[in-house]
């Protein structure tokens, strides 16, 4: 992968970064608070963290006819995804809390999801983040099977489709990740990313077998050792659970960043976008349903992706605040600010962008 920049030679685009910064430090400054995380955000984590493991728990304890088990299953994957966006999300950016201990202890709520801390940060962290929307590096719009995210990316007759089928395919985003993490992490290994980042490629691979291991005996291996559930209505439980997670976390983040009016680009020959850095991220992201408070409670802030985009070591419980700051500084640069005001709009759009994407010529 070749390595590429950002580089606007327009001063007023090298402004912004400047103004946006200072002013949502100085909203912090004035009101004398911390960036990090608060009561609200432990209320937040014993929350999720409740909805995942009490069902999970009852089930393994109590026994339960199939057919609670099957909506308490579904309660597991909405715990699931809530620990994910929530609480892990901020974690492993270092927005969490000041002290890192806690940081690392609360971003190792992503085995919980059944994968790795380690291929989360490179993919999610490094590559999404400092490419957001670039074709060939953020991972999050490569084409996958009957999905195509990319405009860049070659077109098959079943994307014609994919407005209808992509959200079913969205909830095997988990579980497809419990193999998937294997082949990612040896692509980073094979990169030379992993000793980039002063790890051991080795290590990792077997701290990824292991935890992979523990995590399956746990969730499947548990419940038909303690429970009088079959096998394959454990395995089918197992498969409920994951795909409610799936469903919830990807179609959250695909509400983000492929709608419409956000372009998707590609470097120029000498690998190089013709943009500053943060007007990039204001352009690639969109906010949604911001003034919906049970959503900005439960998807941890991931509709202020462009608060997020810009300020990832700030915590999301503070997005609501600075957005407007954001939004005002941003229209001041003559920018615009993609805000799709309610969940149900953001959701058409998505739908419409993947019909656009699927029928492209």
């Amino acid at each position: 992968m070749k390595n590429i920049k950002f580089i606007s030679n327009d001063r007023q685009q090298n402004k912004f970064a400047i103004a946006v910064r200072k002013n949502v430090t100085n909203y912090f400054r004035e009101k004398g608070i911390s960036t990090k995380g608060n009561l609200q955000m432990t209320i937040k984590t014993i929350t999720m963290l409740s909805i995942y493991i009490v069902p999970f728990v009852l089930i393994l304890i109590i026994p339960i006819s199939i057919w609670v088990a099957i909506p308490l299953t579904i309660l597991i994957g909405i715990g699931m995804a809530g620990i994910g966006m929530c609480v892990m999300h901020d974690a492993a950016h270092g927005s969490y809390s000041n002290k890192d201990w806690i940081n690392k202890l609360l971003s190792a709520t992503m085995y919980l999801l059944g994968s790795n801390v380690y291929n989360w940060k490179i993919q999610h962290n490094y590559l999404h983040h400092t490419y957001t929307n670039v074709d060939g590096y953020d991972q999050d719009i490569d084409s996958k099977g009957p999905l195509r995210l990319s405009q860049f990316a070659p077109i098959r007759k079943i994307h014609k489709y994919q407005h209808i089928h992509a959200f079913f395919f969205y909830g095997l985003m988990t579980i497809s990740k419990l193999i998937r993490d294997f082949v990612q992490l040896a692509e980073f290994n094979k990169r030379g990313i992993t000793r980039k980042h002063h790890m051991h490629p080795v290590l990792e691979y077997s701290k990824l077998v292991t935890i992979k291991l523990l995590y399956v005996f746990v969730f499947i291996g548990l419940p038909i050792l303690l429970t009088s559930y079959s096998w394959w209505q454990v395995l089918m439980g197992f498969l409920i659970m994951h795909w409610t997670a799936g469903f919830i976390l990807s179609t959250v983040f695909q509400l983000a960043h492929v709608v419409e009016g956000l372009p998707q680009i590609v470097p120029n020959k000498e690998g190089i976008i013709e943009s500053d850095w943060a007007i990039h991220e204001v352009q690639t992201t969109s906010d949604f349903a911001r003034d919906n408070l049970l959503l900005n409670f439960y998807i941890g802030g991931l509709n202020f992706q462009i608060e997020h985009h810009l300020f990832p070591k700030i915590c999301h419980i503070h997005y609501i605040k600075i957005a407007p700051i954001v939004e005002k500084t941003a229209k001041e640069f003559g920018l615009d600010y993609n805000l799709k005001p309610s969940l149900t709009s953001a959701l058409h759009s998505h739908y419409c962008k993947l019909k656009e994407l699927g029928r492209q010529i």
